[in-house]
């Protein structure tokens, strides 16, 4: 009984519970109390230097020394005023992680005086070491310098933490030689090019839009569970998931967990971390139970795509801070319990005009609904051109155990519309074969045109099946997993969509030219864009193998893995697309390839390694242990005399215990080779392939029978917490 195990359920009962509530206090009077919000800046910062900031935040323009120094006062007072001795650049690398490195305001003068400062140059820039983080080889190990450079539209804000508080910058992260490192400075340039392209393609309807925002409003699900439990297994430590465990006889089957009342211990754990969360100006909206025992989800309002995908970082940093304080531990891997739901993080997109036009929301008119068919048919050209990128953007080992999995999205990217938008596409496809007729330029006014209005709620049906719904005035990108930096999808989706409206103004252009009348050429184009991306849309079950096969048929690709899958990101077609709307050079793509697939492998790698540990070092000595107790048994009715029939159960037991010892040692040792051989591939895409299809393939083989185990071994033997203890006891 002195297991770990049994230790960690010990003080699991034991523990003194935090209590956390909002004390009746109103969300609005602490949310954004961290951040140095425009209403700061104006108590802040001068006239000049308010308005260079805000010129900055809105339009790109760059800030001069005299006012970054002015900011970086006025910054620097606001924060002190609050407790602050300390500041970091924080940024986002390509570890999945966010980064920080903190500086004091403190220095000494020359003459020894000791001073407090924060100036315009250490707001501007820093220098972390760029070849310690992810780089593909953009920076040798000699090669060490790197740039944090301040991005002026994501507010500055402080991290409280272990009773202290940090103020920080948020920044991209870039190279020497200015080649992008990190998941945001790739995001403020899709933004820009979508931005410059939806501008021009929205003036055909509207001269009066100056600006297209991408929006973003993310559903963050994750599992919640005893800190204690979580400590006693090697792998919910190392890897986020567990390697090893037998379902519980109560799993999900009921669906009594879905949108329950929330159990009281994370319900004040949530509470705690929606505070933190409404300090750092994170619009956390919605809280419920998700499908799965243990499982949770959290929603915001939607934002603009850059400080959504700041906030939801920030948000899962948060989330695990606080989780310690109630002793607790948030798992965002996607799948980290077996035969019950995984982790996504559904990211729903869509484009708001500055004239305060949802471009995706159906309108009244024909003229504003016309200019919804526009971006509407855009973007579903723009998934099908383009749908092995939407997939590359979504690969990790994490997600492969999730897509396809019957929770998730599988990895056969396709678009979901809905019956009555179905309609109007096929109408608009089909209603003249040649040309359009003068008559024709009015064609959205047709009964069509009445259905539209009413789609926003609820003429839309919801689609759980499919990777990128629409769903009333915004696409869902639900294939997105729920470990994920957002900033890899948006970056691809806002590119993709840029394309792709640059593509229709050229053609809608051309039309003009040769003397057809605008509507009529917006018109020709969205029909041959329908016809043209046709196969991507789908509206029935895509868990179906019948779909599988239809998406063959089509020319969908179905990549399953992560290394296939991330191969995307190095085509021609992909480059030519990102290379058009300068969000990546080559090298940087190739980086980027080279980065994802080594983090596959030392994952893949980290696991086989925890894997093997756990196996020869918890899970076979108690089943050996148990063995001996069996053999013991039947020795001693043996002895006895008391016949085959007294102990032939014993003895099928023990064969049985004894298989799958034998099983889980002889799977380890060719697990090992496997992996021996993996490392010592140079090609690290052949690496990964290897990790993929040899060293993985012993996963489940050492699994099956280790559970078998966990089912035959006495239950005070057992030496790991089982499901039915990590889902269900908190």
């Amino acid at each position: 009984m002195s297991s770990l195990r049994y230790l960690a359920l010990q003080e699991m009962a034991s523990e003194d519970k935090k209590v956390a509530h909002y004390g009746g206090k109103r969300i609005t009077s602490m949310f954004a109390a961290n951040v140095f919000t425009g209403r700061a800046m104006r108590e802040y910062l001068s006239d000049e230097a308010y308005k260079s900031l805000m010129n900055s935040a809105k339009s790109g323009t760059k800030i001069d020394r005299k006012m970054a120094d002015q900011i970086a006062a006025g910054m620097k007072a606001w924060a002190e005023e609050r407790g602050v001795t300390h500041f970091t650049h924080w940024f986002q690398p390509l570890t999945g992680t966010t980064a920080e490195k903190h500086d004091s305001f403190f220095t000494i003068k020359s003459d020894g005086t000791a001073i407090e400062i924060f100036d315009g140059d250490a707001l501007i820039q820093q220098e972390p070491d760029a070849s310690s983080f992810p780089n593909g080889g953009i920076r040798a190990t000699f090669e060490a310098r790197g740039y944090t450079a301040w991005d002026p539209s994501s507010p500055a804000f402080i991290m409280e933490a272990a009773n202290g508080k940090t103020l920080c910058i948020p920044t991209i992260f870039i190279a020497y030689n200015g080649e992008s490192l990190d998941y945001k400075a790739p995001l403020l340039k899709s933004i820009a090019a979508l931005d410059k392209a939806a501008v021009e393609v929205c003036n055909y309807f509207d001269k009066n839009v100056t600006k297209v925002t991408a929006t973003l409003g993310w559903e963050q699900e994750y599992f919640v569970i005893d800190e204690t439990l979580a400590n006693a297994r090697p792998d919910l430590v190392m890897c986020g998931r567990t390697l090893v465990g037998h379902s519980p006889a109560k799993g999900q089957q009921l669906e009594d967990h879905y949108f329950g009342s929330i159990p009281d211990r994370v319900y004040e754990f949530m509470q705690d971390f929606e505070q933190e969360s409404y300090k750092l100006g994170i619009p956390l909206r919605t809280r419920h139970n998700e499908v799965a025992p243990g499982q949770f989800e959290c929603a915001p309002i939607f934002e603009e795509v850059n400080i959504a995908v700041d906030h939801n970082s920030l948000l899962m940093d948060v989330m695990n801070k606080v989780a310690k304080r109630h002793k607790l531990k948030v798992l965002l891997h996607e799948k980290p319990f077996a035969g019950v739901n995984g982790s996504g993080k559904h990211n729903n997109w869509s484009l708001a005009t500055d004239t305060g036009v949802n471009l995706l929301a159906p309108g009244k008119t024909p003229r504003t609904n016309l200019m919804f068919l526009t971006f509407f048919v855009n973007a579903i050209k723009a998934v099908h051109d383009h749908a092995d990128l939407l997939r590359a953007a979504i690969a990790s080992a994490n997600n492969d155990h999730r897509l396809g999995a019957n929770e998730a999205p599988p990895a056969i990217i396709s678009v979901y519309i809905g019956k009555y938008l179905t309609e109007v596409l096929d109408e608009v496809e089909t209603r003249v074969k040649d040309k359009f007729s003068e008559q024709d330029e009015v064609i959205l006014k047709l009964d069509i045109h009445k259905q539209i209005p009413e789609l926003l709620m609820d003429n839309t049906d919801r689609n759980r099946t499919s990777p990128f719904a629409f769903t009333g005035n915004k696409f869902e990108f639900r294939a997105v997993g729920s470990s994920a930096n957002c900033g890899s999808p948006m970056t691809v989706l806002n590119t993709i969509m840029a394309q792709s409206l640059k593509n229709f103004k050229r053609d809608v252009d051309a039309l003009i030219e040769k003397g057809e009348k605008k509507e009529v050429a917006l018109m020709h184009v969205l029909r041959d864009y329908i016809t043209k991306s046709k196969a991507i849309r789908f509206e029935g079950d895509n868990y179906s193998d019948a779909w599988a096969e239809e998406a063959k048929k089509r020319g969908l690709n179905n990549f399953k893995t992560t290394p296939e899958a991330l191969d995307a990101f190095v085509t021609d077609a992909a480059k030519k697309v990102f290379f058009e709307n300068n969000i990546y050079s080559e090298r940087e793509l190739d980086a980027r390839h080279e980065i994802l697939l080594e983090e596959y492998v030392k994952k893949v790698q980290i696991e086989a390694r925890i894997l093997g540990y756990m196996a020869t070092n918890h899970i076979l000595p108690a089943a050996v242990n148990y063995q001996n107790v069996l053999a013991e048994n039947v020795r001693g009715l043996k002895d006895l005399g008391l016949g085959e029939g007294s102990y032939k159960a014993q003895l099928n037991i023990l064969k049985v215990v004894s298989g799958h010892i034998q099983e889980i040692n002889d799977n380890v040792e060719a697990m090992i080779e496997a992996r021996k051989k993996a490392n010592n591939t140079e090609d690290m895409h052949k690496r990964a392939a290897m990790y993929c299809n040899d060293v993985k393939t012993y996963f489940e083989k050492i699994r099956y029978h280790a559970d078998k185990l966990e089912l035959l071994v006495e239950d005070k033997t057992w030496p790991l917490p089982k499901y039915r203890e990590l889902l269900y006891l908190r």
